[in-house]
């Protein structure tokens, strides 16, 4: 699969993805010895949060250029090539954590499956993602951009609701103890090119197939179009809505 991530535009501009979420570590709660995977590590600031609480984690990510900049900033830790969707490992875990990842694969099922089986009866699994609603009023300049130049785009993302997600979790044996979904509106870093950045970070596939020298009017398009909802203050805001759970896997005996 092609890595389409820049890890080094991520580092720069959109730290807020890790930042916004380190209080979802004092819901996990590592203790030190405890085996630990952070599963879509990115460039791997959380996974380093949870080791410095004294637990044994390894931290997965399917985007080579976001494993080597995690190897990088945090050379002790490790840190692994690694598919949500298809992974295994040798030893059992006692907490699976993930954030910001989920609502990037589409196959819920293969995930959570995966994370079971990762998992030591009575293991957690911790986590939190893009919700219903997430991106909603961006989504919807943007592809209003898109459909405008001639090209009907469909939203890359999954975002489930909080009934669906738990329902999913509960199918592999999972008993849901917290969950919930909440707005977190976040600025942006750049004043005047938050907006064009976080569509140059996160929504490749949007303009695959279309020629270089059109994506400039479509994105200019999308700013016009969303000014006046995702701009104030002087700066670009992101409309997110995200869903955190909190799970624990009780398999049936």
């Amino acid at each position: 699969m092609a890595d389409r991530w820049d890890s080094a535009l991520y580092e720069d501009r959109h730290s807020f993805v890790w930042k916004s979420s380190s209080d979802l570590i004092d819901k996990l709660d590592p203790k030190a010895g405890e085996r630990v995977l952070d599963l879509g590590c990115g460039t791997g600031h959380l996974t380093a949060q949870i080791s410095e609480r004294g637990a044994d984690i390894i931290g997965i990510d399917s985007s080579a250029s976001m494993i080597a900049q995690a190897r990088q900033n945090y050379p002790k830790v490790k840190f692994q090539l690694a598919d949500a969707r298809d992974f295994t490992f040798d030893r059992p875990f006692d907490a699976v954590f993930s954030n910001a990842v989920l609502h990037w694969v589409h196959e819920a099922d293969s995930v959570i499956g995966g994370v079971a089986k990762a998992l030591k009866p009575g293991g957690r699994f911790v986590l939190e993602f893009g919700g219903r609603g997430n991106t909603a009023k961006l989504t919807e300049g943007l592809e209003a951009a898109l459909r405008h130049a001639g090209f009907p785009r469909q939203t890359p993302w999954y975002y489930p609701s909080l009934g669906t997600y738990s329902l999913l979790l509960e199918g592999f044996g999972f008993e849901v103890t917290e969950a919930r979904t909440f707005p977190r509106w976040t600025r942006l870093e750049h004043p005047e090119r938050g907006l064009r950045e976080w569509i140059e970070m996160f929504c490749g596939s949007y303009f695959e197939g279309i020629p270089v020298d059109r994506r400039e009017a479509i994105i200019r398009d999308a700013e016009d179009r969303l000014r006046p909802f995702l701009f104030r203050d002087g700066a670009w805001w992101v409309d997110y809505r995200r869903l955190r759970v909190l799970a624990t896997y009780k398999p049936l005996t």
